[in-house]
C-alpha cells in the first residue's frame, strides 16, 4: 500500500482524505495557501508544506510547486480531492512521469469524460440514453439552426469544455437562437478559453439524478443513486439518497446504465455518472464526474461503505470490493456555506465568532473550521457539510431540522435559515421539486 500521500486540495475534502488514510497507516501531507495556514487540514497532516499566496492560480493550481511538495516529501500519491486539479488530464499525466500515483482517474479517462461532446459520441456507442442533440460540436450558426429544427425547441446551447452553469442558454424559439449563440460562445471563451458548442433538446421538469459508481478498470459496480435536483444557478445545494423520485425498476435501469458508461471506458477509481430524468422517468446521460463528489458523504453513511478507503485502494491496484447496492436507510446532506441567503446567497468572508455543532445519533457533520476561525475571500464559501441519517425520509428530515436548530455560527452570514425553511417547505417534504425548484422558493425574512 502507499506509505505517504499528498492531498492536493484544502478545507473539508482535504481533512476527509486524511482521516481514511490515518485509519489506513497512511503518512500525510497537507498543502496549503497563506491564506490557509489556519485550517484544520493543515493542522492534522503529519506534513504540510505552504505552495504560495491566496490565488488559487499561484497555489492549489499549481501543478510545479505541488509536484515539487510531493517529491520533498518523498510521497507517492496525490490524492486530489474534488475541484482545483481533480479533473485535470495534465495533472494526472505530469503524475504520471513523476512516477506518482495520481488517486484518480487516468489522463485518457479524463480526456474522455471531460470533453461533453466526446464523452456523449462514447456513452451513444456503449448504448447508455443520452439527451436528443446534435452528434457532435456545432459547426456554425447554420448547423445550430438545422438541429434545433430537427430535435424541436426548446433547446438547451452548452459550451463542450464547459461548468457550473457557464455558457449555456436555453432557446424557446427559432428567433432567440442567434443571441444565444453569440452570448454563449462568448462566455465558454472567456471562461474556458474554448468556444465549442454543442445542443440538446432542453428536458422539462428535470430531476438532477446521479449514480455513485467503483471499478476497476474491468468490473465496475454501482453504489445507488443521490438527488441532487436542489440547486441554484447550477450549484448543488441539498442532495439526498435514495431519491423520492425513485423507483426500484428505474434505479436497475439507471444502474445499469451507469455500469454501461464505466465498463465504456475501463474505469478505474470511484466516480459519478449524472443523469436528468424527466418527469415521465425517462433519463439521460448527462456527464460523469471522474472524482469524489461533494456528496459522497450520504452514499458512505446509507450504505456503510468509505469510498475514500476504495478510492485509495483501487489506485493502488485492488480489484472492488463492493457490489451493486440498494439504500437501506435514508441520508440527506446541507451544504452550510458563508453566505447571506437573504441577499441573493452573496458570499459572507471572514471570522467566525461562535460556532457550535450539532450532536447527537444520526448527524455526521464534516467541516474545516472552529470558533475563531477566518473564512477566506479566496474561495468557495463551504463552512461544513451537516449529514443526517435515519430509517425514513421523513425521519431524516426532522433529524436535520433538530440538527439546524442546533448549529449556531456567529460573525459571518451562513445558509443555515436557507435550509431550515426549506425543510418545512411543503414541496420538499412531499419530494415534489425539479432543478427549477429555486426559482420559484421564496425566502421568509426572519
Amino acid at each position: 500500500m502507499f506509505k505517504k500521500i499528498l492531498i492536493a486540495n484544502r478545507g473539508e475534502i482535504a481533512l476527509r482524505v486524511i482521516r481514511t488514510c490515518k485509519e489506513m497507516g497512511i503518512s500525510t501531507v497537507a498543502v496549503y495557501s497563506t491564506a490557509d495556514k489556519d485550517s484544520l487540514h493543515v493542522r492534522f497532516a503529519d506534513e504540510a508544506v505552504c505552495i504560495g499566496p491566496p490565488k488559487s492560480s499561484e497555489s492549489y493550481l499549481n501543478i510545479p510547486r505541488i509536484i515539487a511538495a510531493a517529491e520533498i516529501t518523498n510521497a507517492d500519491a496525490i490524492h486530489p480531492g474534488y475541484g482545483f486539479l481533480s479533473e485535470n488530464a495534465k495533472f494526472s499525466k505530469i503524475c504520471q512521469e513523476n512516477n506518482i500515483k495520481f488517486i484518480g482517474a487516468s489522463p485518457e479517462m479524463i480526456d474522455a469524460m471531460g470533453d461533453k461532446a466526446s464523452a456523449k459520441e462514447t456513452m451513444i456507442k456503449a448504448g447508455v440514453p443520452v439527451v436528443p442533440g446534435s452528434p457532435g460540436l456545432l459547426k456554425d450558426l447554420a448547423d445550430a439552426k438545422s438541429v434545433a429544427k430537427k430535435i424541436k425547441y426548446p433547446v438547451m446551447m452548452k459550451a463542450t469544455a464547459g461548468g457550473g452553469g457557464k455558457g449555456m442558454r436555453v432557446v424557446w424559439k427559432e428567433e432567440e437562437i442567434q443571441a444565444a449563440w453569440e452570448s454563449a460562445r462568448q462566455e465558454a471563451a472567456a471562461s474556458f478559453g474554448n468556444d465549442g458548442m454543442y445542443m440538446e433538446k432542453f428536458i422539462e421538469e428535470p430531476r438532477h439524478i446521479e449514480i455513485q459508481i467503483a471499478g476497476d478498470g474491468k468490473n465496475a459496480c454501482h453504489l445507488s443513486e443521490r438527488d441532487c435536483s436542489i440547486q441554484r444557478r447550477h450549484q448543488k445545494l441539498v442532495e439526498e439518497t435514495p431519491s423520492p423520485f425513485m423507483t426500484p425498476e428505474l434505479r436497475k435501469k439507471m444502474g445499469e446504465a451507469a455500469i454501461k458508461a464505466a465498463k465504456a471506458v475501463n474505469y478505474e477509481g470511484v466516480g459519478t455518472v449524472e443523469f436528468l430524468v424527466d418527469k415521465n422517468r425517462d433519463f439521460y446521460f448527462m456527464e460523469m464526474n471522474t472524482r469524489i463528489q461533494v456528496e459522497h458523504t450520504i452514499t458512505e453513511e446509507v450504505i456503510n461503505y468509505d469510498l475514500v478507503k476504495e478510492q485509495i485502494k483501487l489506485a493502488w491496484g485492488d480489484k472492488i470490493s463492493g457490489r451493486n447496492y440498494e439504500p437501506t436507510m435514508h441520508a440527506i446532506q446541507c451544504r452550510i456555506n458563508a453566505e447571506d441567503p437573504f441577499n441573493d446567497f452573496r458570499p459572507s468572508p471572514g471570522k467566525i465568532e461562535t460556532y457550535h455543532e450539532p450532536g447527537g445519533h444520526g448527524i455526521r457533520i464534516d467541516t474545516h473550521v472552529y470558533a475563531s476561525y477566518i473564512i477566506p475571500p479566496y474561495y468557495d464559501s463551504m463552512i461544513a457539510k451537516l449529514i443526517t441519517v435515519a430509517q425514513t425520509r421523513d425521519e431524516a428530515i426532522r433529524k436535520m431540522e433538530r440538527a439546524l436548530s442546533e448549529f449556531i455560527i456567529e460573525g459571518v452570514k451562513s445558509t443555515i435559515p436557507f435550509h431550515q425553511q426549506l425543510m418545512q417547505n411543503e414541496d420538499f417534504r412531499s419530494g415534489n421539486f425539479t432543478t427549477k425548484f429555486m426559482e420559484t422558493f421564496k425566502l421568509k425574512e426572519i
